[in-house]
């Protein structure tokens, strides 16, 4: 069933032409989004009329002040939170659409999600940790689970630590193993979060720019990368205006330029 969110048809008489199901061009096309939070303290803009558009191969960056509306947008495509007016699409999903049960299965299967704060279930070992959205999703027969997420940890150079419960792994390992169970269902995007926030600078590059990130990034359709303001790693990122976010500019380098 999920299969036909992400296969591309043509387009039917009566149809928005495109190259995707809604009339979308792009992988992901975000259309004057709009995000409006209630409180005591009033209304609040998080996201003003936000336009976006990614390209399967893309990386894409977006470095901004803490509270400029950066986890908001990214919380727009994965369908954590929605929007207060505007279109999500991403392939032929039109994730503004979906009810809860819908969003949490598409998610799990087709978008990979890294956060700061790694978010490992303090309960289960490592190796359990990655296996965890295979489960949820029914991916990989049972019996092939446990390789396939040894090889991811392979990936992130941590089978050493597998059978380890994620309190007795640094903080640095602890983000290779989110990285690894964010690659568990083999999705077809990576979306991450300030990945690098609670690193120090030297841990943050061994992670996120070695050949081992180049190699599974380069796996993706599309890649989604929200570094730290500061981060070395915004070097060829581009800077975003002081939050609400409204109308930014957006500098999509390849996968090519990126890792050149």
């Amino acid at each position: 069933m999920l299969k036909r969110w992400f296969r591309r048809k043509p387009a039917k008489s009566g149809q928005p032409a495109g190259r995707y199901q809604h009339g979308n061009d792009h992988l992901i096309e975000l259309r004057q989004v709009v995000k409006i939070y209630e409180g005591a303290a009033g209304t609040f803009y998080a996201l003003k009329d936000i336009d976006l558009r990614v390209d399967p191969g893309e990386f894409v960056a977006v470095v901004g002040k803490s509270g400029s509306g950066k986890s908001t947008l990214i919380n727009m495509i994965t369908g954590i939170d929605r929007p207060t007016s505007g279109e999500v699409l991403v392939g032929d999903t039109a994730v503004h659409t979906l009810n809860e049960g819908q969003i949490a299965e598409w998610r799990g299967r087709h978008i990979g999600v890294v956060f700061q704060f790694f978010q490992l279930l303090p309960t289960l070992t490592v190796i359990e940790n990655v296996m965890l959205p295979m489960d949820f999703c029914n991916v990989y027969p049972l019996g092939e689970r446990e390789a396939q997420a040894m090889q991811l940890l392979d990936l992130v150079e941590m089978t050493s630590h597998a059978y380890k419960l994620p309190t007795a792994i640094s903080g640095g390992q602890q983000q290779r193993v989110a990285i690894a169970r964010a690659l568990a269902n083999d999705p077809s995007i990576i979306v991450a979060d300030e990945p690098t926030g609670n690193l120090d600078s030297v841990t943050a590059e061994s992670i996120w720019w070695s050949p081992t990130t180049e190699t599974w990034l380069a796996g993706c359709s599309a890649s989604l990368l929200w570094p730290m303001a500061k981060s070395s790693a915004a070097r060829k990122r581009p800077a975003m205006p002081n939050g609400p976010l409204e109308r930014p500019r957006w500098l999509r380098p390849t996968l090519r330029t990126c890792f050149s």
